[in-house]
């Protein structure tokens, strides 16, 4: 799934919206991407989400339908890597994290359905945080 983070978005619309079901990992090792380590990925990932919050946001404001489901439906799949990626063992941060990113998806979801800027700015701004704190731990 999160092979969408890697694709160029000026590819995008010639693409044809194809979204593929492979893991971080695989992707990372089928387009060569020099990622320095998991934490890196990790940052590139609420990247990802940021890029295409701010996508999601230009096609509800252009009230393209099929480009806003698009975008969301990318920050929504690289959620799922994030959550797919915990780990249990670590204790409260893990279960606070899969809590995060479960009403950070419910968020999209609304935001897609109701055309709500508000709800996608919310969630980028979560990320957002997400993302300082990441890059100050690394």
């Amino acid at each position: 799934m999160v092979d969408i983070l890697f694709m160029k978005e000026e590819n995008d619309d010639k693409k044809g919206f194809k979204m593929y079901g492979n893991n971080a990992h695989n992707i990372y090792a089928q387009n060569n991407v020099g990622i320095e380590s998991p934490a890196k990925l990790i940052e590139m990932l609420y990247e990802g989400i940021l890029r295409f919050n701010a996508q999601a946001k230009k096609a509800v404001k252009d009230r393209d339908v099929e480009k806003r489901v698009y975008w969301v439906n990318r920050s929504i799949a690289i959620i799922v890597e994030l959550i797919s990626t915990l780990d249990s063992s670590q204790g409260d941060i893990s279960a606070y994290l899969n809590g995060l990113y479960n009403y950070e998806m419910q968020l999209l979801t609304t935001a897609s359905l109701q055309n709500d800027t508000a709800k996608l700015d919310e969630v980028s701004n979560v990320f957002k945080g997400l993302l300082e704190a990441w890059r100050e731990t690394i």
